[in-house]
């Protein structure tokens, strides 16, 4: 079994069994008969046909600021820091999340070389430690400096094979380079090779900024920007040929995939209509690439028949729940999969966190 550990420190198990509080009070959740979430206290259990759900939220989000202050990076948001967990373990209790599994959005992607190793040592370290002081409601996703691939992919392996992380967190470019340039091949390979589930979100489109495109009202450079830097990332990956080169990819896209998920037949029809323009062709129909089992996807999708249209599109079984905690763009992640029609209760469990548990490495 793989450690999870931080050098001078006593190890702990990676894939821990987590343990639960044992709760019967009834509390039936509003608007689904497919699914209960009970209330004890102030945390509450999610039961699925008789069966208690182990729940894995795969998109929350954390800091580390002696990372951050190598290159001196501003806090974003108070709710990222882990030094006082309190107020995110009762929200993870009031929302049904057993466990998180932490990332950090990327900052330090310019950063020099020296500069990267010494960020990511601390943070991967400290991220461990993170998790340690609450083994059973917390996993992490390492970090890596992917603007220089081959010491991302030492990153990775060390990561993995010494600290015991079973994912690593990437963004949706990296410093305006794609993450289809052949010159990240070694930060693939190494991914493949160990096994990870690769967390990806995005960063925004920061190049359409200065045009003053996503300026005016409505937050648009993150509203829009964030799911259309995912819907680029995804579409290079696969018409790129990144995807086939490493076939044993295993990549969680934010925020339900941007809007790749829904307009991909469009990614298909491309290749009729155009067809001396987008070559070499992947080997499968991009749409292909939503089923095939390398591409998964977060519930940020925020209704029933979104995420209804996202299952049609690629299949509850690439399908896990997310928050972007401590941002709060939801915190009804369970009750959607519960009310979201047509779902079998095996498909639930898998939603909830039995697909999360088996990629992360978490016994459930």
């Amino acid at each position: 079994m793989q450690t999870t550990g931080v050098p001078g420190t006593a190890a702990v198990p990676a894939a821990i069994a987590f343990t639960h509080c044992a709760m019967t009070a009834a509390a039936a959740t509003a608007g689904t008969t497919h699914g209960n979430a009970h209330t004890h206290g102030r945390r509450r259990e999610v039961v699925v046909n008789g069966k208690r759900v182990k729940t894995i939220d795969v998109h929350a989000h954390c800091c580390v600021p002696k990372a951050m202050a190598v290159i001196n990076h501003p806090l974003e948001a108070p709710g990222l820091l882990m030094d006082d967990t309190s107020t995110r373990i009762a929200a993870m209790d009031s929302q049904g999340i057993d466990v998180e599994a932490l990332s950090i959005n990327p900052f330090w992607y310019r950063a020099e070389r020296d500069a990267a190793a010494e960020l990511i040592k601390i943070q991967n370290e400290t991220l461990v430690e993170f998790c340690a002081a609450n083994p059973d409601r917390f996993v992490g996703f390492a970090t890596a400096a992917l603007q220089h691939p081959e010491l991302a992919a030492e990153q990775v392996e060390h990561a993995v094979k010494k600290l015991g992380f079973r994912g690593v967190g990437v963004g949706g470019s990296v410093a305006g380079e794609e993450l289809a340039n052949p010159r990240f091949h070694p930060f693939w390979k190494k991914c493949e090779e160990l096994g990870v589930l690769v967390f990806m979100h995005p960063l925004g489109t920061r190049e359409l900024e200065p045009s003053g495109r996503l300026g005016g009202s409505g937050l648009l450079t993150n509203t829009i920007g964030n799911p259309l830097e995912t819907t680029i990332a995804l579409s290079h990956l696969i018409f790129e040929g990144t995807l086939d080169r490493f076939p044993g990819l295993k990549i969680c896209a934010a925020h339900g995939g941007g809007f790749l998920p829904s307009y991909a037949n469009r990614s298909d029809a491309v290749r009729h209509v155009f067809p001396d323009r987008v070559g070499p062709l992947p080997k499968k129909k991009p749409t292909a690439y939503l089923k095939d089992g390398q591409l998964f996807f977060d519930t940020i999708v925020f209704t029933p028949e979104a995420l209804r249209h996202l299952i049609a599109e690629t299949g509850a079984g690439q399908i896990m729940i997310g928050t972007d905690y401590p941002f709060p763009w939801t915190s009804t992640e369970v009750d959607l999969v519960l009310s979201t029609p047509g779902l079998s209760d095996d498909e639930r469990i898998a939603i909830l966190g039995g697909t999360a548990a088996r990629l992360l490495g978490i016994k459930s």
